[in-house]
């Protein structure tokens, strides 16, 4: 079992259930933590955890964390070096990266160089680099363990298969969220209130969106590709709105392997963490007299269109999922802030992908300069009314 480790995100959802498993396992200690601007939440962790390093992406509020914690022993550090320092730290054997967005990028890829294994909540960092990510993993002896519910179902699918040969495809639950069945007409004048009760997780703001919009699952598609090095076109999405079946695989002699649980992060973040091996939880089990209703259907995709054009981005590859996520980040950003309507996120979405320049084979340094241009890109759509006055190069 991982001893010692870093959490990117600690004060998040995914972070804080993730503290919550290493109280449990008693046996891990926390190095580092991290958070955007939530230093109550990290201050009180701090003090809990005493971590070595503490890192603030906000400088001023690094500034206010420091002078409040000035009687312990734990470094404050900001920004994005913060979060590098954070993620590499000589002592740890792995980081939990929960930070959302592009943002967990570059500390990932660090920390892959420091041969840290990687426990990854964060979707961003292989839709929009993953061969990179997975190559350098490869090249380091360094393992990359999902913490998404439904990758870590695939993972435990395939536990005593770990090649791929034997896959005919990976078949990725949704539930749907708490627009499933809607069509356009119904959705154009939802807030962003609606958007975000989801009907079975709890979640941040901006993945919960993206699970009312369907873009979620887009994005855990292009995960599930670098993860297990299977082609987009071996890959399915079904929506599951019980929830009950995290994701299966389907192998070549038409055998299908489901794994089951009840809605809780904490088992996969656990098992990240004890990998491969298991230990007990304090999960609830799950009851399959109480829950013998198991549904499943495809899902929209005229209706929910990010979904669609997640798997065209896939298809596309290159540059084309910076794209995607970019755009998605700053629409999805826009419309919490009531200045784009639900539906257009999608379209926000898809023009820029229409106007982009498609790089095949691209370098770090032209990913993070494309994430750039897709979410200037964004915003100039929302300024001008919908018409395109920037360069559609890059």
């Amino acid at each position: 079992m991982i001893q010692n480790i870093s959490i990117l995100g600690s004060t998040g959802s995914i972070g804080t259930q993730t503290l919550e498993v290493v109280e449990h396992l008693n046996n891990i200690r926390i190095w580092g933590l991290s958070t955007n601007k939530n230093i109550k939440l990290l201050e009180q962790q701090i003090r809990k955890f005493k971590p070595v390093i503490a890192a603030v992406m906000d400088e001023k509020c690094a500034r206010e964390l420091q002078d409040n914690i000035k009687d312990t022993d734990t470094q404050v550090v900001s920004g994005l070096d913060g979060l590098v320092q954070v993620s590499t730290i000589p002592q740890i054997e792995m980081v939990v990266t929960s930070v959302v967005g592009i943002i967990g990028l570059v500390p990932t890829m660090q920390a892959i160089n420091a041969k840290k294994h990687i426990a990854l909540a964060n979707k961003e960092t292989l839709v929009t680099a993953g061969e990179i990510v997975m190559n350098q993993a490869k090249r380091k002896n360094v393992s990359i363990i999902p913490v998404d519910s439904e990758h870590s179902a695939i993972l435990q699918c395939l536990q005593q298969n770990t090649e791929n040969k034997h896959i005919r495809k990976l078949i990725i639950t949704a539930s749907g969220g708490p627009f499933r069945g809607k069509k356009t007409e119904q959705l154009e004048f939802v807030t962003p209130e609606q958007a975000l009760k989801h009907p079975r997780w709890d979640m941040g703001s901006k993945i919960s969106i993206d699970s009312a919009t369907l873009m979620n699952k887009g994005l855990e598609v292009i995960e599930a590709k670098w993860l297990f090095d299977v082609d987009i076109d071996r890959i399915q999405v079904l929506v599951h709105p019980q929830s009950i079946v995290h994701s299966m695989v389907e192998c070549v002699d038409y055998s299908i392997i489901a794994q089951m649980g009840v809605p809780d992060m904490k088992i996969p973040i656990q098992y990240a963490l004890t990998y491969p091996v298991r230990y007990p939880s304090t999960s609830e089990g799950l009851d399959l007299l109480k829950n013998n209703h198991l549904t499943f259907e495809q899902p929209d995709v005229e209706t929910f269109k990010c979904l669609k054009l997640a798997f065209e981005a896939a298809k596309e590859g290159g540059t084309m999922p910076v794209v995607l996520n970019a755009a998605n980040e700053i629409a999805v950003q826009l419309f919490l802030e009531r200045k784009i309507t639900f539906l257009e996120i999608a379209w926000m979405v898809e023009t820029a992908m229409e106007m982009h320049k498609n790089i095949i084979n691209p370098s770090l340094e032209d990913v993070l300069k494309v994430d750039s241009w897709a979410r200037e890109a964004a915003q100039e759509l929302l300024v001008n009314n919908g018409q395109w006055t920037m360069d559609n190069g890059q």
